[in-house]
């Protein structure tokens, strides 16, 4: 065993919180330091988690200290959202993290953290795959909310090669759709005009009344958007989500997140807890297929719409995958946003997670 995980829980923000859980992962694995760790801390470090970071690197005796601040973290043993807490993933052996640099990325996958306002559509399209989330305090503003080899990002974001291990990622977004591909036939800007030359709200309004089986009103924050450049890529679950901002009853026209081009399909969909947890369970079996092996450890990014609040005060999902793979290490953080490929480009993620299976075995 090589990699194991630890969480510290505690009233304060404190430096011995991150020693505590470091320590914690040490102790599983009978060893005294690591090569790297992934450290995540929730928001009562934002404002100062430099003292943490130290402890850290001083408990693992090492500088390969990466991770963020988040609203709420989570290891396989918890979770916690609204208090002090620290999660550390620690690596040993040949499996190290190693910060990526501009000119020899080193790899085709890459860990990645960002604070909101360190996200830009130029960073995103490259053809290296990323898959992380989107960390920081609430306000993604933190002056330390993203770090590496042991001190804060001034970039507001990291990017990490993931040594010796062969991986697979992918994102699990829990809608069920509710109607089926049709061609967006006209936009303007962000609004949706027409959807297969019907307009846009009525086209909405008939998908949700037909889940109700009766006529009532939209609930914006529980219907989403799924669109891709081929109808056969919604029907496979190969989308990208969008959140509706609103519906114009004197245009019937419906307002989205994200800007379309006419000519791409979409389907109408609803955020479902049922949805969520069959979608987890097949992304995680998919995977493990493509490992073609029981994984070493797991890498998990949930928005935090999509935890504990979206379950009723348990996160499900991580439930889930710790039925799935019983005493798996697992680590990530409720987020701003979630980070995945899909049909080979990065995409930026809202209300969904992105999962990632490990083994440590060299590619």
């Amino acid at each position: 065993m090589r990699i194991a995980t630890g969480l510290a829980t505690g009233t304060a923000a404190t430096a011995l919180l991150a020693s505590q859980a470091v320590q914690n992962a040490l102790d599983k694995l009978d060893t005294g330091r690591a090569n790297s760790v992934l450290l995540f801390l929730t928001e009562a470090f934002a404002s100062n988690p430099e003292a943490a970071i130290k402890a850290a690197a001083k408990t693992a005796s090492t500088m390969q200290i990466i991770g963020c601040s988040a609203p709420g973290i989570f290891t396989d043993e918890d979770w916690v959202i609204d208090g002090a807490a620290v999660a550390a993933m620690v690596f040993t052996g040949e499996t190290s993290l190693e910060a990526a640099t501009p000119n020899h990325p080193q790899a085709d996958l890459l860990l990645t953290l960002a604070a909101p306002n360190a996200i830009n559509a130029t960073w995103l399209a490259t053809e290296i795959q990323k898959f992380g989330g989107v960390s920081g305090d609430a306000t993604g503003q933190g002056p330390f909310s993203v770090w590496q080899n042991g001190k804060g990002s001034t970039q507001g974001l990291c990017e990490i090669v993931l040594h010796n291990v062969r991986g697979a990622v992918a994102p699990s977004h829990g809608l069920n759709l509710i109607s089926s591909p049709r061609r967006v036939t006209h936009i303007n800007g962000y609004d949706i005009n027409t959807i297969a030359e019907t307009p846009a709200l009525q086209s909405l309004q008939a998908a949700w009344d037909k889940v109700r089986k009766q006529p009532s009103p939209i609930p914006y924050h529980q219907v989403m958007a799924v669109y891709a450049d081929k109808a056969a890529s919604i029907e496979r679950g190969e989308y990208r989500p969008c959140p509706i901002i609103s519906g114009n009853e004197t245009e019937q026209s419906v307002t989205l997140a994200s800007q379309l081009t006419e000519g791409q399909w979409l389907s109408w969909a609803v955020r479902d807890k049922d949805s969520a947890q069959l979608d987890i369970v097949k992304t995680a079996s998919q995977l493990k297929q493509q490992l073609g092996r029981v994984p070493d450890f797991a890498l998990f990014f949930s928005c935090l719409g999509r935890g504990p609040y979206f379950y009723d005060g348990l996160d499900q999902d991580l439930a889930l995958l710790k039925t799935l793979f019983p005493k798996l290490p697992i680590i990530g953080f409720y987020g701003n946003g979630e980070i995945a490929p899909i049909h080979g480009h990065n995409t930026l993620l809202d209300y969904s997670a992105v999962l990632g299976l490990f083994t440590c075995d060299a590619p």
